[in-house]
């Protein structure tokens, strides 16, 4: 029997270890399908809400926010590059040169949610980041990507020249930081069980079979 398991997962685009996260996560339940039905939906966080629009060098965004030096950021960049690698993710943070503003990216997340789109949006917006560089917050991309997942372009481009899904997204980030969710990932299984940080594919497995037991006994 199959059971049911719901996942909110709370994250940002221009997070790595997010990026980590939903791909072992994303394996995880392909290892599992026949034995757990998990229903996958991403859930807005900022990292950087008052970004700037031409974003800030990734280096020194690092050094600055978590008081690092050089040599420590690199050091936890090749231990980022070398998880991504272990389970087929390819960062390139030399082509990832900024960090960047993604309340957009999450408007067009949770648009994405409506037409079924979201879980292919939101792999594609990690790849266009850490492994092309590009700008999450620009417009002209976000829309190319939109097309990719499958969405149409044309109504894209209407929601970000709009304030659609706006109060939406804050709503959704308020929430979640009232929870005591202030960094990510994070990710509430079946509505009630909260999980912190990046697991391993069968570190997600095992969480992923425990839940369904317990629903199954519930």
């Amino acid at each position: 029997m199959t059971v049911p398991v719901s996942i909110d997962f709370v994250s940002d685009v221009v997070c790595p270890w997010c990026a980590l996260g939903a791909t072992a996560l994303e394996q995880a339940i392909a290892n599992l399908a026949g034995e757990v039905a998990v229903e996958l939906t991403f859930k807005p966080f900022e990292l950087n809400p008052d970004m700037p629009a031409e974003g800030e060098h990734a280096i020194k965004h690092m050094m600055r926010k978590y008081a690092r030096s050089a040599e420590e950021v690199a050091s936890r960049n090749e231990m980022i590059v070398a998880r991504g690698k272990a389970i087929g993710f390819q960062f390139d943070l030399e082509k990832r040169s900024h960090f960047y503003n993604t309340f957009d990216a999450h408007r067009l997340l949770l648009w994405a949610v409506q037409e079924g789109h979201q879980v292919t949006l939101n792999k594609i917006l990690l790849k266009a980041y850490f492994t092309n560089g590009e700008n999450p917050s620009n417009h002209e991309t976000l829309v190319r990507l939109a097309g990719e997942a499958g969405l149409s372009t044309t109504r894209a481009r209407e929601i970000l020249a709009s304030e659609a899904f706006a109060i939406e997204v804050r709503e959704l980030e308020s929430f979640y930081l009232q929870r005591g969710i202030n960094s990510v990932p994070a990710m509430v299984l079946n509505g009630r069980q909260l999980m912190s940080g990046s697991l391993s594919v069968k570190e997600y497995e095992q969480v992923l079979r425990q839940v369904a037991r317990e629903s199954a006994t519930a």
